[in-house]
């Protein structure tokens, strides 16, 4: 079954993803995870962080 193009803007992005997107070391984004600066989810022994998240970030808000 193939993805739609919603379900693919709403897939939770690594935390090496959202790295790359802002331009910052991995180790960065889990800081900022565990001192809750930003949401995500533990899927096993990786993080998820959806999108709108790394926009809130990107927007300043808190």
């Amino acid at each position: 079954m193939a993805l739609s193009e919603q379900d693919k803007a709403e897939r939770p992005f690594t935390v090496r993803e959202v790295a790359e997107f802002l331009q910052l070391k991995p180790t960065t984004i889990v800081s900022w995870i565990k001192n809750g600066k930003i949401k995500a989810v533990k899927v096993g022994h990786a993080w998820r962080i959806k999108r709108r998240e790394i926009f809130r970030i990107l927007d300043g808000e808190k």
